[in-house]
């Protein structure tokens, strides 16, 4: 479903993203960690087509997102760590352009909101919402096309206990049906809870890469993924399970 290979992203001469190769599979949740700093943000938004790749390709649903822009986004949801909203539109009229960008009928929008529990603000606008509500809204731009691929910036920002628990609901209920998800977020235990593979990266290099289950046992008996973590960006090379490669 996502197949990054040999992904670089330089600025001038500072490279941001050296020799990235995964893949994510239908049903995956991948968690993508790292110090600040390490590139996460910068592969992200290449992987969303927000920024142009120095070198390497992104392929979403074996479709190559430089060659065939509009036919790769539609496979794709987006939620960056920081939402971006119109100030003049409503919760509402947010996911009718949503729907109208990408030339579908208008779905049901209940079930969106009501799953979102956004149902009540309908018709308010973005500075009245509170920075969680904002985030949930980000989040049902990005479903509201169905996508078969996400990708999640700290998807978890701003949101309280009780929206926490929402949103984690709804991504696992969309890894079960098959949407391979990403999620990048500094909240380790959450990505513990929620991931069943694990990619680090530090100054843009893939550092481990595996499923939960290996680098935690790698890391020692009863670790957790921040202790893993630690060990993985302290000490330097780090056994892991390697991607396949996507190929050319």
């Amino acid at each position: 479903m996502i197949e990054v290979y040999k992904l670089w992203k330089n600025y001038g001469e500072r490279v941001a993203v050296a020799d990235l190769n995964f893949v994510v599979e239908p049903g995956e949740i991948l968690g993508f960690v790292g110090p600040n700093g390490a590139g996460k943000t910068s592969t992200l938004r290449v992987m969303a087509g927000i920024l142009p790749p120095s070198a390497g390709c992104v392929r979403l649903c074996g479709v190559d997102l430089e060659q065939n822009p509009l036919q790769a986004k539609r496979q794709l949801g987006f939620v960056p760590d920081t939402p971006y909203l119109y100030d003049e539109l409503s919760v509402t009229e947010h996911l009718r352009l949503a729907c109208r960008i990408h030339k579908i009928a208008a779905p049901p929008l209940d079930p969106l909101l009501s799953a979102l529990e956004l149902e009540e603000r309908r018709h308010d606008f973005p500075d009245a919402l509170s920075r969680g509500m904002r985030q949930k809204l980000a989040l049902a731009w990005a479903l509201v096309h169905e996508p078969r691929v996400l990708i999640l910036d700290e998807p978890l920002t701003g949101l309280d206990p009780h929206g926490i628990r929402t949103v984690k609901k709804m991504l696992r209920q969309r890894a079960a049906q098959g949407t391979a998800i990403i999620i990048s977020s500094h909240l380790l235990d959450m990505v513990q809870e929620m991931c069943s593979s694990i990619l680090i990266i530090e100054r843009g290099m893939q550092l481990a890469l595996g499923s939960m289950a290996d680098l935690l046992r790698q890391a020692g008996q009863n670790a957790t993924l921040e202790e893993a973590f630690f060990k993985v960006t302290e000490g330097g090379s780090w056994p892991a399970t390697e991607a396949p490669d996507p190929g050319p």
